[in-house]
């Protein structure tokens, strides 16, 4: 049987590989579902042409593979549309490394520059939120393995020991707090997860302002979870705030602005039965 060899010389060179890999890493966006949960990448070129900031007047949600734009503030004609690249639970020191790294370009943006908000995102003992940085990369890969009762087990160990000297604005306490809720949440343990989710609100209403697809997601949590437990006055304030942001970050066309007006529907309904 006669063998077909190809040219080594019409092979891919290792620099062609790593030059094609930097291209994926630099101009691919990672796919999340309606609750901002990461699902895929996807290469979207017109929408690599954004630039990032840190304060960016536009957001990107995805309804499906679809990728969406939408403008988050009023933004002038002539005015650049901008997006941000990173998750905001970083310092600015955390921010300007990954952006380095990642797309090679230093971040000078007045919030950087400032250091805004870093003083509340690194508030507490220096001591243990370095201890509970050491232990999220454990519990983020016990929930990529849906081990929730393990990752519940070591977030409640943290929150028991660490609540004390950690305000929950600190960043890695905050994504301690959200571990946990997720956690009791996927275990039907509703009542613990809301504690756990009534704890966010302040950290994400500081970290996430304004309109911001995270935020509203975390409100329609906690008002959904609110509206479980019959608490209908709580709940119809957060699911409003949600719909508030939501419908901006979203559209009103999204399958998830359409079910929080049916949580809304829903609350109402509940609150006026005797």
């Amino acid at each position: 049987m006669r063998e077909e060899m190809q040219d080594a010389s019409q092979l891919p060179s290792s620099l062609d590989i790593f030059e094609a890999f930097a291209k994926l890493i630099s101009n691919s966006f990672t796919i999340c579902n309606a609750e901002m949960q990461e699902v895929g990448v996807g290469i979207y070129p017109s929408m690599s042409l954004l630039n990032h900031s840190c304060d960016p007047n536009c957001c990107i949600v995805f309804s499906g593979p679809h990728l969406l734009l939408h403008a988050v503030r009023d933004i002038k004609a002539g005015d650049e549309l901008t997006i941000c690249y990173l998750d905001m639970l970083m310092t600015s020191e955390g921010r300007r490394k990954q952006l380095r790294d990642q797309y090679c370009f230093e971040c000078d943006c007045f919030r950087c520059q400032t250091q805004d908000k870093d003083a509340a995102m690194l508030a507490g003992d220096k001591k243990i939120w370095k201890e509970v940085q050491e232990s999220l990369e454990k519990i983020e890969d016990l929930k990529a393995h849906q081990k929730w009762e393990q990752v519940l087990a070591i977030c409640q160990t943290i929150l028991s020991s660490s609540s004390e000297r950690l305000p929950d604005s600190n960043i890695h306490q905050l994504k301690v707090l959200d571990g946990a809720m997720d956690a009791c949440i996927h275990l039907g343990q509703l009542e613990e997860a809301l504690s756990y989710a009534i704890r966010t609100l302040e950290p994400y209403r500081i970290f996430y302002p304004g309109n911001h697809p995270v935020r509203g997601v975390q409100l329609m949590k906690v008002g959904k979870l609110q509206l479980h437990q019959g608490m209908f006055p709580q709940a119809m304030k957060n699911l409003r705030l949600a719909f508030d942001i939501v419908k901006v970050t979203h559209g009103r066309e999204h399958s998830l602005t359409e079910d929080l007006i049916l949580l809304l529907e829903e609350c109402e309904a509940s609150a006026s039965t005797p």
